[in-house]
């Protein structure tokens, strides 16, 4: 991939997850070199600018003298990594890398292209520096993880490379390339910006997007399973109030609906008035999640076009603003609004749990057992989803709607973007486990049907049953859900049920 001004989230996975290579255009590194151009003339005359020639936050007063320009910025890297915490996982280091690389290289941060080419060099040889995952608050950007990530690009702190956390320097050497002595403006750079809150927004949006189609088959199933009606997901139905998502929504699910044997055999005379509301509203709750990843989609778009650091460098006049935009809110509050989207996901799933293993609703054997009282079937599982769920109520409260001061008050209001990623990342991680359990109950209550339900959830069906077995008695179930999670994060399941 050629890194210019436009970066996609299909790119973003490529790189991330896929390992495609990195590399600069030719038109970004004219963006780069004319903006270090504005910072070394500053350097060369005594006007005070913030971040190049004077302190930081508080101390943005105190001018430093030229001499001591280059020890301003690697004191502050090592002066501000001091994040705890758990490393972040390697993929998100990996966004993280990708996207403080494409930020700079859109030409109004005042570094060398040397920074950015290190960056690339990281990403490219899967060298992942050793980033503690708490420290930030979202305002002046990703401070602390950031430093840790900058870090390494001085030589300092660890890095993770061929399967072994290394110390940076000793990386760097083998890679062929030498720690940067980093210049006016440089650190400042590295260290402004959302990066961290962008990776894990960027993750979960991709991961949620396959969620989302994994909960409307799972919702289909259990429709089939529960001998639900049809009727709500017509577009005559939806139409009457067609929020994009939901119609949406309705048009996957009369997809995997589609041919069934089994609706035509009880759409008349069964004695059911109406389903419960989380089979036949499920276009409109799962319709709201989906409307949400739209907007998410945009915002993650916009920000992937942005430049995040402080000052900004405007080339064509020379100006250098100090302005706001590192600030988290734009991801914050959009995070915030995310959770909320894919936790619901999770709490209907784990509703239509109760409507198969609970007979007095599904007409079928008590937990989907052949047998209750010797054996408990899926009693448990139920259990289970009923605990993701609650932890994801606490998960899914606002972090934006909080701020704490910082820098003496001069950072007087921060957007805590990083907490809701983070949150957001394990709200996903919950409803993954949840739709499992969800389709396993799912895929029992069919082998109890003798019709064929539709094209989509026979497919989904009979490859579960592929590679999980159907339970006629209690076994350990673990690995069962395991592998059924697996099928859900990697998407292999819905492409199934898609491709049918």
């Amino acid at each position: 991939m050629i890194l210019d001004q436009h970066l996609t989230l299909e790119q973003f996975i490529a790189v991330v997850r896929g390992g495609e290579a990195v590399t600069l255009a030719d038109a970004a590194r004219t963006r780069i070199g004319r903006a270090r151009a504005v910072i070394e003339r500053i350097v060369e005359g005594d006007t005070p600018v913030y971040g190049v020639n004077t302190g930081f936050g508080k101390f943005a007063n105190v001018q430093v003298p030229r001499a001591d320009l280059e020890q301003l910025q690697h004191n502050l890297i090592m002066s501000h990594a001091i994040g705890v915490g758990e490393p972040l996982p390697a993929e998100v280091v990996r966004g993280m890398l990708l996207l403080r690389a494409q930020s700079l290289a859109l030409g109004h941060s005042g570094v060398r292209v040397e920074v950015v080419e290190l960056l690339l060099t990281l990403l490219n040889a899967g060298a992942h520096p050793v980033v503690p995952a708490q420290g930030s608050v979202g305002a002046s950007g990703d401070l602390a993880p950031l430093a840790h990530l900058a870090l390494a690009l001085i030589g300092m702190g660890e890095v993770e490379h061929g399967g072994r956390v290394q110390p940076a320097a000793d990386v760097l050497a083998a890679l062929g390339a030498a720690p940067l002595q980093l210049q006016a403006k440089e650190g400042l750079a590295l260290i402004n910006g959302t990066q961290l809150m962008g990776s894990l927004l960027a993750l979960a949006l991709h991961d949620a997007r396959t969620l989302l189609g994994t909960a409307n088959l799972a919702a289909a199933m259990t429709v089939e399973a529960m001998y639900g009606s049809h009727r709500p997901f017509q577009p005559d139905v939806v139409g009457l109030r067609p929020h994009p998502g939901a119609v949406a929504v309705a048009t996957e699910l009369r997809q995997f609906l589609r041919d069934s044997e089994i609706a035509p055999s009880h759409a008349v005379g069964d004695g059911k008035v109406q389903d419960a509301y989380s089979l036949r509203a499920a276009p409109q709750v799962h319709g709201a999640s989906a409307d949400a990843l739209t907007h998410a989609a945009r915002v993650l778009d916009t920000e992937f076009a942005s430049v995040t650091d402080n000052p900004l460098i405007f080339p064509d006049t020379g100006d250098v603003v100090s302005g706001g935009n590192f600030h988290g809110q734009p991801l914050a509050v959009t995070i915030d609004a995310l959770k909320v989207a894919v936790a619901e996901l999770g709490s209907i799933s784990e509703r239509r749990c109760e409507q198969l293993l609970n007979p007095s609703l599904s007409g079928l054997p008590g937990f989907l057992t052949p047998q209750g009282g010797l054996n408990s079937g899926f009693m448990i599982a139920q259990y289970t989803a009923a605990a993701l769920v609650s932890e994801n109520k606490v998960l899914a409260h606002p972090a934006s709607v909080d701020t704490i001061p910082t820098s003496a008050n001069q950072e007087d209001h921060v957007s805590m973007g990083a907490h809701g990623a983070r949150q957001l990342r394990a709200v996903l991680e919950n409803v993954q486990n949840v739709l499992g359990i969800e389709l396993m109950c799912a895929a029992q209550a069919l082998d109890f049907q003798q019709l064929r339900a539709g094209r989509g959830v026979q497919a989904a069906w009979e490859y579960l049953r592929r590679h999980i077995p159907n339970m006629t008695q209690d076994r350990y179930y673990r690995p069962d859900l395991i592998r059924i999670v697996e099928m859900v994060k990697s998407g292999e399941l819905l492409r199934v049920a898609q491709d049918a």
